[in-house]
């Protein structure tokens, strides 16, 4: 029979030697999430399966409609909020999603590195409403949101777009994903 102190040191070396359960246990299984190896696939899904980020205020937006997302985020904004009177004073911004509240992360906590998160930043722009651009936009946000297009006039939205220039994405363990936004709005073409 071990003694206490004997014991205690057996116990001791199997935590120390045990290997790590995989930082996976807890997620669940999702059948369309790419891997954590296709970081664009990542990224361009975590955009295109949510609703909603974070543009310095929680803000709806579309990248475009369901199945079809572009990668490009566009906003319904109005001038009330200080984002969209922000942005035209000074157009660098960034926008932040995280895979958390699609529920695809299971009971893991939001900031585990394998519940994905993606920064996009460069510059927020107001669409020419003349534009080709505009109406896939209106298309984009009106088939997700479609209680946007009942907001009222005298607020004066506007859409805005995201024209992309850096991308920070956090899906796994060891850091950020390198990607440029060419890689990024290219993916799946």
């Amino acid at each position: 029979m071990l003694s206490p102190a004997r014991l205690a040191l057996a116990a001791a070396l199997l935590l120390v030697l045990r290997p790590p359960a995989p930082a996976s246990a807890a997620r669940p299984i999702v059948a369309d999430k790419p891997v954590p190896s296709e970081a664009t696939a990542t990224a361009r899904w975590l955009a295109a399966q949510n609703t909603w980020g974070v543009l310095s205020n929680v803000v709806s937006y579309s990248d475009g409609v369901p199945g079809e997302g572009h990668g490009i985020p566009y906003f319904y904004l109005t001038t009330l909020d200080p984002t969209a009177r922000d942005a035209l004073q000074d157009q660098r911004t960034s926008f932040t999603l995280s895979e958390f509240p699609l529920g695809t992360c299971g009971k893991i906590d939001p900031e585990n590195p394998t519940c994905a998160k993606l920064t996009l930043t460069g510059k927020l722009k107001l669409v020419d409403l003349q534009s080709s651009e505009a109406d896939l936009a209106k298309s984009a946000l009106f088939t997700k949101h479609p209680e946007m297009k009942d907001w009222p006039k005298n607020h004066h939205f506007k859409i805005f777009k995201l024209e992309i220039e850096n991308i920070f994405l956090i899906d796994w363990f060891g850091g950020p994903k390198p990607m440029s936004p060419s890689q990024y709005l290219e993916f799946g073409r």
